[in-house]
């Protein structure tokens, strides 16, 4: 099979906003390889160690980070703390056989060195974003501004996926004044395992959805 570079980018409004939980959905759903290529913070393995477990994932399903760090803080930080520095050489996008689901450490403007941010990382990769927002109370203002920084990149938002419970009116005024589509608003769930995220994604048709765009 040729090998391609091929896929997406999760990235999230804000901290602990469920970005590695719609990661494990679009790599269950795609079938796809998941690199987190900065981790900061290793309890319990970090990000790429829980969808490993989640997903019962094959070797050939991921990919060790470029780096990862102790300290559950910013990327920059957590670096400096262990006399390192984030080379953005070391985090080129790698060439795969599948779709890549690649989720990036914090939010857009998440320093990866004192001169990087992770957007401007996210301008040399070069693939289309999928956006993770909450649904309750100061979605509007985080979402609208990540928008916001992405569209004066010229970087690709493919929309938002939204995480948490339903809300009544945030949806409609993301897509509204956003001028962006929600995907996908995946529920707190009974259970969440690699069969729970599975019927999600088949009950939301979202095979047609992610089609469609990636194709684009």
């Amino acid at each position: 099979m040729k090998l391609q570079t091929s896929g997406l980018i999760v990235c999230g409004t804000d901290t602990d906003v469920g970005k590695t939980v719609v990661s494990a959905l679009l790599v269950q759903g795609l079938n796809a390889i998941y690199w987190k290529p900065v981790q900061s913070g290793l309890e319990k393995g970090g990000d790429t160690g829980y969808i490993r477990n989640l997903l019962n994932l094959p070797r050939e399903r991921w990919l060790d980070e470029a780096y990862k760090f102790q300290a559950p803080v910013s990327p920059h930080w957590a670096a400096e703390k262990e006399s390192k520095k984030i080379d953005p050489e070391k985090l080129k996008i790698p060439l795969v056989k599948q779709p890549l689901v690649l989720e990036t450490a914090g939010g857009l403007l998440v320093p990866l060195n004192r001169k990087l941010l992770q957007i401007d990382q996210l301008n040399c990769w070069k693939l289309p974003v999928v956006l993770v927002a909450r649904t309750g109370l100061g979605t509007l203002n985080h979402t609208l501004l990540s928008i916001e920084a992405l569209r004066s990149r010229n970087i690709p938002l493919l929309g938002l996926m939204l995480n948490g419970p339903h809300h009544e009116d945030n949806p409609k005024t993301l897509e509204e004044i956003g001028g962006t589509k929600v995907l996908c608003h995946l529920p707190r769930l009974n259970e969440l395992n690699a069969k729970t995220l599975l019927e999600e994604w088949q009950r939301q048709s979202l095979s047609t959805t992610f089609k469609q765009l990636l194709q684009k």
